[in-house]
């Protein structure tokens, strides 16, 4: 088998580990709220996450300049050996995190290793310190402080919100054109007058009900699912890039051979990364659902729209952000509403030590992956 196709499949073998991770991050809350058990809210998440990871080849191209060509210096020669040990050291640690239930970055997971092998490789000075600085670790470094601060300011709005939202039950109304509500004294007002008999009518539950209507619901749980399927696209669009990003390592301008390619790596990227979520998401899933704080549909929904907003955005700007420390940073916030004893602090602990492990960690293994390949090929 030639260097290329072993360099695919292990991008493929990065996409699944990043599955198994990182498609907690927005899945959670709906379990952590009580909406849905741990099987649902996984395939769920996993749909969501595999179409925003093939959104990601239209919409995501700063991100994996980013990745391939915008931490390196011009003239750098990548052989092969390099991108494998890049791959194998950021593969190996997040499956370890999957399996020991850590929330971990795959985004950091890649910047040490790409680190790792840089210092091995040329020791060092075919990297851009300063753009590794700036397009890298200020936002993983800023961006778990702005989510917490976020969900600190979003939430009132939205727990206001909710307690005023009785809902919407959407009716066909089947054999008259109007709609009354009757209340306690017997007193009649029409709610809504169709033109035409068989009109959809808009009107909350409770009218619906007193009606005999029945038909599509949309209350606040409904929302929250939406919101779970929007952060996990957008968890999507943005890992996806930086893991097919690594096809294109060197690359002086990001470019694909042909459009075929492109379809191809950021289509297997995507199943990859839908299999790892399937197959491996529950141990992270857990710990963010039952181990940080308890949560309710209007704190769940609050970190999911905290997440897909502002990673998102990041997305589109070609800033890297981490969604684990977004997602986690989130959620911390909303029990740190309900005060200090609300937050589980032991866990928050192992999350924080695995966050700053994970740089050195992932560099550790792909230098060790970069001495074994060498020898080997």
């Amino acid at each position: 088998m030639t260097l290329p196709y072993v360099t695919f499949l292990l991008v493929l073998a990065l996409a699944f580990a990043n599955g198994t991770n990182d498609v907690s991050k927005a899945i959670a809350t709906l379990v952590g709220s009580g909406l849905t058990n741990y099987r649902t809210a996984i395939v769920w998440g996993t749909i969501w996450t595999m179409a925003g990871a093939g959104v990601a080849a239209l919409v995501a191209g700063a991100m994996v300049t980013t990745f391939s060509n915008g931490l390196l210096q011009a003239g750098t020669i990548i052989s092969p050996t390099i991108a494998l040990a890049i791959l194998s050291g950021a593969m190996a640690w997040v499956f370890f995190a999957s399996r020991t239930g850590l929330p971990v970055s795959t985004t950091h997971a890649l910047t040490g290793a790409i680190v790792g092998t840089g210092l091995m490789a040329f020791a060092g000075e075919g990297l851009l310190w300063p753009d590794i600085g700036k397009k890298i670790a200020l936002p993983l470094l800023l961006s778990p402080f702005l989510a917490l601060g976020v969900s600190l300011i979003l939430h009132p709005a939205v727990r206001l919100s909710a307690a005023r939202w009785e809902g919407a039950c959407l009716c066909v109304m089947p054999a008259s054109c109007a709609l009354v509500s009757i209340n306690s004294h017997g007193n009649t007002r029409t709610l809504f007058q169709n033109k035409s008999f068989g009109q959809p009518v808009m009107a909350v539950p409770s009218q619906c009900d007193r009606a005999g209507l029945q038909g599509l619901v949309l209350g606040l749980d409904t929302i929250h699912w939406i919101s779970s399927g929007l952060a996990s696209f957008a968890r999507g669009t943005n890992d996806a890039p930086k893991i097919v990003a690594m096809l294109l390592l060197g690359s002086p301008a990001a470019t694909w051979p042909s459009p075929l390619s492109q379809v191809i790596a950021f289509g297997g990227v995507a199943l990859a990364m839908g299999l790892g979520s399937y197959f491996g998401g529950f141990r992270v899933t857990e710990v963010l659902a039952e181990k940080v704080t308890r949560m309710d549909h209007a704190e769940g929904l609050t970190a999911n729209l905290t997440t897909s907003t502002l990673v998102l955005c990041s997305g589109w700007l070609g800033l890297p952000v981490s969604t684990t420390h977004v997602s986690s940073s989130a959620i911390i916030g909303i029990g740190l509403l309900k005060g200090l004893s609300a937050v589980r602090w032991t866990t928050v602990r192992d999350m924080a030590l695995a966050w700053v492990v994970t740089l050195p960690a992932a560099a550790g293994f792909a230098a060790l992956s970069y001495l074994l390949l060498t020898r080997i090929l």
